[in-house]
């Protein structure tokens, strides 16, 4: 009888050879392999669920402007410590995103619950954690101020300029209250109907919430903890929108904006017809991280290694030896790699400096010491 890695590795061969003929890969082929490889062991849901954390947080927050680099955040939510020059800001943004992300999760695995404007707003509270003031100087020189309110709908009007240079105006603060409700009452029905599949229903309630943005601030990365509520829910592995592809995203959207309208009752009440731009980017990215997710389970290897989403697959075996090495002990010198594995001084400093100037380890301290960022396939 095979063993369960056994039939991993041939799921994956059998998974990979689908795909080598593909120019791109599709939603429902990654779906498939994901299904295929059910159950997991809770070793495999505890590596994923770190991936995740990390890489969610990471990404949702470096697209709003958080200076956190990936090793900091990696280090602050796994093990709770701040690691070279860290904003107080944005260290505080980030243990509150995580808090918010664990919020989204335990609500998602009550099935039988409604999505209501009460956990939304309390969502939204949870991530902003207390009311601040903001101070701008608007294009003609004039200082304005103003309240951003946690947890309460938005006071004050907000618009975006867009990468073209137009302004694009959102539900005013009159409008948005109503909007809301029409917003989270058609979600619930339209999930009892059952008409939308959870992409669908996910794409849709993505793009019409932003379209009524109802809070002056975290928009954003609201949308995208109730995208992952959406998918969750319906037991779809939740999605990491990556900050290097930010333009993609905001194209995206922008396109979307183009074929619905520039009126914001428009956007609220968009169809699934009518998003057709963003539903088709949205698919993608579902496809290509429910994808990574089966490749982190399933494909294993000595020079395979994960870094924000991407498996990297090291070229020599030195590379893996040495993270190894620094994952394993606490004083681990240049000397000390150098020794170990036969290689000349200026070698060791070579493959050290690209494992530094990659962001994958970082150095500690204390002489000798390291952090390491980039997770070991197996």
């Amino acid at each position: 009888m095979l063993s369960k890695r056994a039939v991993l590795h041939y799921l994956f061969s059998n998974i990979f050879v689908i795909f080598m003929n593909m120019r791109y890969l599709t939603l429902d082929k990654a779906l498939e392999a994901w299904r295929k490889i059910q159950p997991i062991s809770d070793d495999d849901k505890a590596r994923l669920a770190r991936r995740f954390s990390v890489d969610f947080n990471y990404n949702s927050n470096h697209i709003e402007g958080n200076t956190l680099t990936y090793g900091q955040t990696e280090i602050l939510l796994l093990f709770g410590k701040v690691i070279g020059e860290a904003n107080v800001r944005s260290v505080q943004e980030m243990v509150a995103s995580e808090v918010s992300l664990k919020m989204m999760e335990a609500e998602s695995r009550i099935k039988e619950s409604p999505l209501t404007q009460n956990f939304i707003r309390g969502l939204h509270r949870t991530l902003l954690r207390e009311d601040y003031e903001v101070h701008r100087t608007l294009p003609d020189g004039m200082q304005i101020g103003y309240t951003v309110h946690a947890g309460q709908y938005k006071t004050r009007p907000n618009s975006v300029i867009t990468r073209y240079g137009d302004r694009f105006e959102y539900a005013s603060p009159e409008e948005t209250p109503a909007l809301m409700t029409d917003l989270v009452d058609w979600y619930n029905e339209a999930e009892k109907e059952g008409k939308l599949s959870p992409i669908e229903l996910a794409a849709l309630f993505h793009y019409r919430y932003i379209r009524i943005h109802p809070f002056e601030d975290g928009n954003g990365r609201i949308a995208r903890l109730l995208v992952n509520y959406i998918l969750a829910k319906h037991d779809i592995p939740m999605i990491v929108i990556r900050s290097r592809k930010k333009t993609e995203y905001l194209e995206a959207l922008h396109s979307t904006d183009l074929a619905v309208g520039s009126a914001p009752s428009d956007g609220a009440k968009a169809s699934i017809q009518s998003i057709s731009p963003f539903l088709r980017y949205f698919r993608n990215i579902v496809a290509q991280e429910v994808y990574a997710d089966v490749l982190f389970v399933t494909k294993r290897g000595e020079n395979l290694w994960w870094y924000d989403g991407e498996c990297i697959e090291f070229r020599t075996p030195n590379y893996g030896k040495i993270l190894n090495m620094m994952q394993s002990e606490p004083v681990l010198t240049l000397a000390d790699i150098q020794r170990r594995l036969g290689l000349q001084p200026t070698s060791v400093k070579k493959l050290v400096q690209s494992l530094i100037d990659k962001h994958y380890v970082e150095k500690g301290k204390d002489e000798g010491s390291w952090h390491v960022f980039i997770v070991p396939s197996c």
